[in-house]
């Protein structure tokens, strides 16, 4: 899995390419917590390059979500592919995650 971070002043977006797994998994919580920690409290996942998640990755995926929270910011997906959105919608993440068509959507304040 390739991971990218791109810092911004309205939000920060990470970039995900090939497959979120377990071994992946510490890099995406280690980019989160960094983000998060340094003030960037609203965070984008850019899952448009993102062929598979698993449990592990959904798992950070949600651990994220509740850091980011927590500091009073959010995190959303972006451009999730089909095999990932089904295995969002096979265990309800769909519900929790909130899924955007481009990372520009996700914070759009229109």
């Amino acid at each position: 899995m390739n991971l990218t971070v791109t810092p911004g002043s309205a939000y920060a977006v990470i970039a995900l390419e090939g497959r979120l797994t377990a071994p992946g998994v510490p890099r995406l919580r280690s980019a989160i917590s960094e983000l998060v920690d340094a003030g960037s409290i609203r965070v984008v996942i850019d899952l448009s390059g993102t062929e598979f998640v698993d449990s592990s990755g959904l798992g950070a995926l949600i651990g994220g979500l509740k850091s980011a929270r927590l500091a009073g910011g959010d995190l959303r997906i972006a451009g999730v592919t089909e095999p990932v959105r089904r295995v969002l919608k096979l265990t309800n993440l769909d519900r929790v995650l909130r899924e955007y068509d481009t990372v520009e959507a996700a914070f759009d304040e229109r």
